[in-house]
């Protein structure tokens, strides 16, 4: 039985230390995203922001976390897991104090962008300390990855709680400040905690120009899928988005298969379980960072709920994830991660559905089983997803393959908000139509994302000969 002080392999420090170091990271970034959901009416209300503005202000931040991620890992592998993890507590505290203060909407956006820098060198970083941790031992890092993503948990858990409560004593600027000594103490207990991390003979350098690329293409992606509704389809704004992401897409393709040092390593989606993994992460935060987008201006407009009402409407629908993180790594070091991915986005399928059924007037009693049940289920699923990445490469590239899987996560979240908030229109029953489009566009996702978990994740000690002679190829 592994327990939170056992000693770890490679580093003769407590896990129990390790996660409370780099979980200070995790919180942030995730108490983040449910506050400003549950602010979103506020800030409108505020600074005159329509819906494809409140889309930004969400997509601001998960875009440059996506497409930076993968700049970060490459960080992270040179300089030292370590140094990445307190620059990106550095950055994220400085640009959450420039929301706080932003006098207007384009501020806050670039502001936001900045906390979504910060928060792409505090994934990667914080995963790489856990990886290098727990060694080869794969229950150990199963165990420790469930714990850092429940810490994650507790801080969506308390976002919705915080936030109304933040929003109705001192507005929407405060959930912002909140993150500030969340980043100094985060910054001051991994100092003591952790040693310096030095890369383990790494020599890989940045590509800067794959980086812009994959810039240019998400963004003008971003772009054209938010301003549909309001510009139109044969807005030539719009068409430029498009054919913006579409160039840069291709030119982003062309400079990484010809880099010597490309951003993203293409060998890595030749290893046994690790496409199929980043595809169902993928998916996953599509549906979810969609939802919570499309569940705020429901609860908020379409029932007309305070903001400290719809954070604690908003309770149930994180709460569970604790448990089901923690239960995940139970099951994953037992069974291998196919199981408990395929249960959970089974389970997150029916809470979808039905979501699906909700109606301005339907009693919360009826929202409280899916929102129970849409965290259970993607709780239990992406630990097993996140520990079935990291145990496909070597652990020199840990830092790189864990900015791969959660930049395709973040990317999935960005432009899940972008679709579900298309789809969404400013009346209370354009709102609930939107609700059920959302809802049944995600059990189909998520019923994809089952298949490719049943067909082709596998258990890592299966795979471990084929990984060898892939990387024997490369």
């Amino acid at each position: 039985m592994i327990t939170a002080t056992q000693e770890l392999p490679s580093s003769k420090i407590s896990l129990g230390r390790i996660i409370a170091a780099t979980s200070f990271g995790f919180v942030v970034t995730q108490l983040d995203v449910t506050i400003v959901n549950v602010a979103l009416p506020h800030i409108a209300s505020d600074l005159a922001v329509h819906v494809s503005g409140l889309q930004w202000v969400v997509d601001a931040y998960t875009l440059p976390f996506a497409v930076l991620m993968l700049s970060a890992g490459v960080l992270g592998d040179h300089f030292g897991s370590r140094c990445a993890y307190l620059a990106g507590l550095a950055i994220f505290g400085f640009a959450s104090l420039a929301c706080g203060l932003a006098p207007n909407v384009v501020t806050l956006i670039a502001a936001r962008a900045a906390q979504g820098a910060g928060a792409a060198l505090l994934i990667p970083s914080s995963l790489s300390l856990l990886n290098h941790a727990a060694g080869n031992n794969h229950g150990l890092r199963a165990h420790a990855v469930s714990l850092w993503t429940a810490a994650g948990g507790v801080a969506i858990a308390s976002g919705p709680i915080i936030g109304g409560l933040l929003l109705a004593s001192m507005g929407w600027r405060s959930i912002f400040l909140v993150n500030l000594p969340l980043c100094v103490i985060g910054g001051a207990f991994t100092l003591r905690a952790l040693p310096s991390s030095a890369p383990e003979g790494t020599t890989h350098q940045l590509d800067l120009l794959g980086q812009t690329f994959a810039i240019l293409s998400l963004t003008g992606l971003t772009f054209a899928v938010i301003e549909l509704r309001p510009l139109g389809v044969a807005h030539p704004l719009v068409i430029g988005g498009a054919v913006l992401a579409i160039v840069a897409g291709v030119a982003f393709y062309v400079v990484e298969l010809k880099s010597s040092e490309p951003m993203i390593p293409f060998g890595l989606f030749r290893l046994p379980n690790f496409t199929p993994a980043v595809i169902f992460g993928t998916l996953m935060n599509l549906t979810y960072y969609g939802m919570i987008f499309v569940l705020s201006l429901y609860l908020q407009q379409a029932r007309s709920y305070s903001a400290f009402e719809a954070g604690l409407a908003y309770l149930p629908l994180t709460a569970t994830f604790i448990f089901s993180n923690v239960a995940s790594g139970i099951v994953g070091a037992r069974t291998g991660p196919r199981p408990p991915m395929i249960v959970g986005a089974l389970t997150t399928v029916g809470g979808f559905a039905m979501l699906s059924r909700l109606g301005a007037t339907t009693p919360y009693i009826a929202m409280l089983l899916p929102f129970v049940i849409i965290p259970a289920g993607m709780g239990f699923a992406i630990p097993a997803m996140t520990a079935t990445v990291l145990s496909s490469v070597d652990r020199s590239r840990s830092g790189t393959a864990s900015a791969v899987v959660n930049a395709a996560r973040q990317t999935g979240g960005t432009i899940g908000v972008a679709i579900y908030g298309a789809i969404m229109g400013s009346e209370p029953a354009q709102i609930v139509r939107g609700l059920e489009l959302a809802s049944l566009t995600s059990v189909g996702l998520l019923l994809l994302a089952t298949i490719l978990a049943w067909k082709y994740i596998r258990r890592v000690h299966s795979i471990a000969l084929d990984a060898m002679n892939v990387r024997q190829r490369d």
